[in-house]
C-alpha cells in the first residue's frame, strides 16, 4: 500500500507541473467582459476559454475586475489566471446555469486534462443571495426545486466542479461564500491542491469546503477551511478512492473537519491526514460509513483539535474523533472499517472518542496511540446524547464518556490519556463499552486525570479484554 501511495504522489506533480506552464492566452477583458460586476460576462468569458482550448491552452487572464458569470465551462490546457484584484461571481439566477442540474457549478471542467485555477484572486459564491432566512442555529436556505430539475431542499449552485478529468491544479485563490458546495472533485485523477483559502457562512448548511468523490491520487497542503459544513470530506458513490493525501491545513467548521462519507458504496484505501489544526468545531475527525464500500489502511497523525456543542440541527456532538460504521436504511449491507489509526492526536473537547461498528460490522485493527484528550465544557449545550444520524439510530440518550466503544473488535489504545475537568456533571465515564459487544480490546498506558488526582489504569502494564 505505501509504495501505491508514493508512486501516486510522484505522478501528481510531474503530470500538472507540465500543464501548469508558462504558456498564455490572452486575458477575457479583450473578449469583452467588462469586468464591473453589473452586466453578465458569460459569454465573453466562454469565448476567452474556446479560443485558449482552440490553441492549444495556456493561462488565461482575469485582470483585477469583478465577473459576474453563470456557469462557465474550462477546457482541456486551460488554466484560469484569476489575479489579485480579480472575482469571478456567480450569479444568484437558476436562468444563467444548464438545465441538468448535476451541471450547476459557477465554474466546471468535464472530461478534460490539464485544467485548473490559480492567480492569488477570488471566486464568490455569492451565498447570502441564496438564504430565505438568517438564524443563528443553521440558516434557511433557497432551493431551486419549482421547476422539478432538481428534487429536495439542497438544489443551489456549487462553486467549483472538476468532473471526469486528469491532472487538476488549484492553487493560490481564494473561495468564498459558496451557496452549495464549494470544490467538488468527481471522478477525476491526479489532483494537486495547495496553497488555497475557502470561506463559508458559518451558519449555512451544505457549504463543505472540499468534497472528493470517487477520485484517485490526490494532494492537499497548506489550505486554510473556515465554512459551516464538512471541510474535508473523501466519498465514494459511483467508485473507490485511494491515494489521498492531506497536510498543513487549518480547518474550523459547524460540521466535521474531516469526513469519510457518508456517501460510502465503494471502497476508500490509502489516505492520510498529517499536521492538521482543527479549531471550534462540531466534529473533529469522523469516519461516518453508511453504505457498502470497505475502509482500510487510513491515517490521522500529528493533529490538534478543539471541538464545541452547537444545535442538535447539525450532525455531531463535539466528538474529538468519531468512527460508525452502520446501515443508512434497513435494506443496506454496510461495509468495513479497518486498519485505521490516529497518532499523535490532541484534542481539547466538550466530548470523547467514539468508536461504534454494528451487529453486522465490527470495527477492527483501531489503533489511538499518543493520544491526549481534555475533556471540558464551555458551552451551554446540553450533553448526554450520542450521535448516529444519519440512519442508524439518530440521536440516543447516552452519558458522555472519554472513550466510548460498541461492535468492535482489535483495538489498541496505547499511550492515550483521558482528562476530565470537573466543569461539568457529565463527566463520571471515563470508558464505556458493553461485553458483548467487544471482542477484544488492548490497553498500553491508558492514564484518567480528574483536577490534579490522576489514576493511572495501566501502569508500565498491558491489559487485554476479551
Amino acid at each position: 500500500m505505501e509504495k501505491k501511495l508514493y508512486s501516486g504522489i510522484m505522478l501528481i506533480f510531474v503530470c500538472v507541473g507540465t500543464a501548469a506552464g508558462n504558456i498564455w492566452c490572452s486575458d477575457v477583458v479583450r473578449y469583452g467582459a467588462s469586468g464591473k460586476g453589473e452586466s453578465m460576462d458569460t459569454e465573453a468569458i466562454q469565448a476567452a476559454i474556446d479560443d485558449c482550448w482552440w490553441s492549444g491552452g495556456g493561462r488565461l487572464r482575469f485582470p483585477p475586475g469583478r465577473y459576474l458569470t453563470g456557469t462557465i465551462f474550462v477546457k482541456t490546457g486551460v488554466i484560469l489566471q484569476v489575479e489579485e484584484g480579480a472575482t469571478i461571481v456567480g450569479s444568484p439566477f437558476q436562468g444563467d446555469y444548464p438545465l441538468e442540474y448535476r451541471r450547476w457549478y459557477v465554474i466546471l471542467a468535464e472530461n478534460a486534462s490539464n485544467v485548473g485555477i490559480s492567480g492569488g484572486g477570488i471566486i464568490d459564491g455569492q451565498s447570502s443571495k441564496f438564504v430565505k432566512r438568517f438564524d443563528d442555529r443553521k440558516n434557511v436556505m433557497i432551493s431551486w426545486n419549482a421547476t422539478g430539475d432538481c428534487l429536495g431542499d439542497e438544489c443551489r449552485p456549487r462553486l467549483i466542479g472538476f468532473l471526469n478529468c486528469t491532472n487538476v491544479h488549484v492553487s493560490h485563490i481564494h473561495l468564498t461564500d459558496p451557496a452549495y458546495w464549494c470544490l467538488h472533485l468527481v471522478r477525476s485523477n491526479n489532483i494537486s491542491i495547495h496553497d488555497i483559502s475557502i470561506y463559508g457562512d458559518f451558519n449555512t448548511p451544505n457549504n463543505d469546503g472540499i468534497d472528493i468523490e470517487d477520485s484517485n491520487n490526490t494532494i492537499i497542503t497548506r489550505c486554510t477551511i473556515n465554512t459551516g459544513d464538512d471541510a474535508i470530506c473523501p466519498k465514494t458513490s459511483t467508485g473507490p478512492l485511494y491515494n489521498l493525501t492531506a497536510t498543513d491545513c487549518w480547518i474550523r467548521t459547524k460540521s466535521s473537519a474531516i469526513k469519510l462519507g457518508s456517501a460510502s458504496s465503494f471502497n476508500f484505501e490509502g489516505l492520510l491526514f498529517d499536521n492538521i489544526t482543527i479549531v471550534d468545531s462540531h466534529r473533529g475527525l469522523g469516519l461516518q460509513i453508511r453504505d457498502g464500500g470497505d475502509v482500510n489502511g487510513v491515517t490521522f497523525s500529528n493533529i490538534n483539535i478543539t471541538t464545541r456543542y452547537y444545535d442538535p440541527s447539525w450532525w455531531g456532538r463535539a466528538e474529538a474523533i468519531y468512527v460508525t460504521a452502520c446501515p443508512r436504511d434497513p435494506s443496506t449491507v454496510v461495509g468495513s472499517i479497518s486498519n485505521v489509526r490516529f497518532l499523535n492526536i490532541t484534542a481539547t473537547s466538550e466530548n470523547g472518542i467514539f468508536l461504534a461498528g454494528s451487529a453486522g460490522s465490527f470495527l477492527s485493527e483501531i489503533q489511538l496511540a499518543n493520544v491526549n484528550i481534555n475533556l471540558k465544557r464551555w458551552t451551554e449545550y446540553g450533553g448526554g446524547l450520542v450521535d448516529y444520524r444519519p440512519g442508524c439510530q439518530g440521536l440516543v440518550d447516552r452519558q458522555t464518556a472519554g472513550v466510548m466503544m460498541e461492535y468492535i473488535s482489535d483495538v489498541a489504545l496505547k499511550n492515550v490519556n483521558v482528562t476530565m475537568m470537573n466543569n461539568s456533571a457529565d463527566w463520571n465515564v471515563p470508558i464505556d463499552f458493553t461485553l458483548s459487544t467487544v471482542k477484544k480490546i488492548f490497553f498500553a498506558d491508558f492514564q484518567l486525570a480528574l483536577n490534579e488526582i490522576e489514576e493511572r489504569a495501566s501502569a508500565d502494564s498491558e491489559i487485554s479484554c476479551l
